[in-house]
Parts: structure tokens; sequence; C-alpha cells
């Protein structure tokens, strides 16, 4: 059995470094054939590798993520202390990830820097440095790698979380997102909508500009946002590690009845 994760090195090969492209393209459809059975992590991974490995068709089965252990939420005070003491003072928006290019983390940077004066906000970038250009706006605040700690801190203080990526075969951050109780915003790429369900804000574009107005009328709204929390709350009850270990059992007791 292989559990594959997403297979963005086909869907956008100019994410990769040449020799990463290769290594995965070359290593994970060989991975596909030998086995027995393979496990996604959402129906639309499911379907992208059925698309781009067709040995995988008729043994490819979806076992959902769930919501990290590391992430959990703090009393309000002391969340903003952990806040106030990584230096993160005023409104800000959030984002985060190792910076690749397929995590699109420019265009959070382009749409906090396009917000009007009467948002004061900044955008907190944390995640490792990665590879790839990556310019900082004048809203920018990098605070490199943080721990699963001030990370549940930066989720609970934030307005908004923003995630742009070009690609993900999951998206865990949402839900890391909706258990701290932070309105969502993130992309149409890949299985973000289909984790996000009704409880974030789905953009269809890649532009800056309607990036901000998104963001915009959502900083400017504590109904929109409430109204998001909420179902933020109700979505993440369809992810539970008990129900993924239960699936990915089941595979793998079907594979031995096999052997």
């Amino acid at each position: 059995v292989t559990t594959i994760h997403d297979v963005s090195f086909f869907v956008g090969p100019e994410w990769f470094k040449p020799k990463d492209r290769m290594m995965l393209q070359g290593s994970i459809p060989s991975s596909v054939r030998r086995a027995r059975a393979v496990i996604a992590v959402s129906e639309t991974t499911k379907r992208e590798i059925e698309q781009f490995i067709p040995g995988s068709l008729q043994k490819t089965f979806v076992t959902y993520n769930a919501v990290g252990e590391g992430i959990n939420p703090h009393p309000i005070e002391e969340a903003r202390r952990l806040v106030e003491e990584a230096g993160i003072k005023g409104p800000y928006v959030l984002t985060a990830g190792t910076r690749w290019p397929r995590k699109n983390m420019e265009l959070a940077i382009d749409a906090v820097d396009l917000l009007p004066d009467s948002f004061p906000h900044k955008l907190i970038v944390t995640g490792k440095p990665g590879w790839g250009s990556q310019r900082h706006g004048h809203r920018t605040h990098a605070t490199g790698y943080v721990s699963d700690e001030l990370l549940t801190a930066l989720y609970q203080c934030a307005d908004a979380y923003l995630c742009p990526s070009r690609h993900e075969g999951f998206g865990i951050p949402l839900l890391e997102a909706f258990l701290c109780e932070c309105p969502v915003i993130c992309s149409q790429g890949g299985a973000l909508p289909e984790v996000a369900g009704d409880a974030a804000r789905v953009v269809e574009s890649w532009a800056p500009e309607d990036w901000a107005l998104e963001l915009g009328a959502l900083l400017a709204s504590p109904d929109q946002r409430r109204a998001l929390v909420s179902r933020g709350k109700e979505r993440l009850k369809d992810f539970s590690w008990t129900d993924t270990a239960q699936k990915t059992l089941a595979v793998y007791r079907s594979v031995a009845q096999l052997t």
C-alpha cells in the first residue's frame, strides 16, 4: 500500500526544482505500479492520481487528513501574550507554510499591500524559507519557522487566515484555522475548496486586486467573520484521525486478504 498526498509535481511541474521533479515523476508512478492499493488524502487527489498515473485506476481509496495534534487553542489572553512576546502588535492577517513557489505567498503579500489605509493590518508570514524568490511588502512581517504553541496563538489572534496556494492535496492549515476560530480565505488550488466546504471564502481569481477586495470586505464585517468561524467549527467535525485510521486499516486489511 502506498499513500500519496498530492501529485502537484505533475499538475504544476514548474513549481519544483528540476532534480526534485524528475525524481518524483519517476518514483511515484513506479510505487503506484507495485502497490496493490493506493491511498489518497482527498477526492481531488484521487482524481489527479488517476489522471496522471493510469495504473492507479480501480485501486485508489480516499482517507482524509485531520487537524494536527500540535494545534491546541490557548485561553485568548494567553494567546495575545504569546503574540505580543513575539514582537507582533496591532491587527494582522496570517499566512503560513514553507515558502515554495507552489504556496504562492506573494499573492497574499500583494493583496494585503493593496488594502486601503483604513485597514491598518499587517501580514504575518510564518514558515521555513524554502526556495525561490520571496519579496516582502510594506506590510509584511516574516517570523520564520515558529513553534506549534506560537502558531496556535497566531491563528487565534488573526483577523483572517489567507491560503493562496496554487495547489494542495488536502490543506491541513484550513482545519487548524477552523479550530482556532480564525476566518479563512483560500484559493481554488487543488483540494482546498473540497476541504473548505462552506466554511471559507474561496477566491477563484489569482489577481491580488480581487483578493484585496475579498479580504477588505471580510475585515469590514464582524458578522461575516463570526459566520465563517461558526461554519468552520461545524466543518471540523467532518475530519477525524480516528476515521482516517479506520479507513486506512480497512484498506490494509483488504490488501492482506489478497496476499
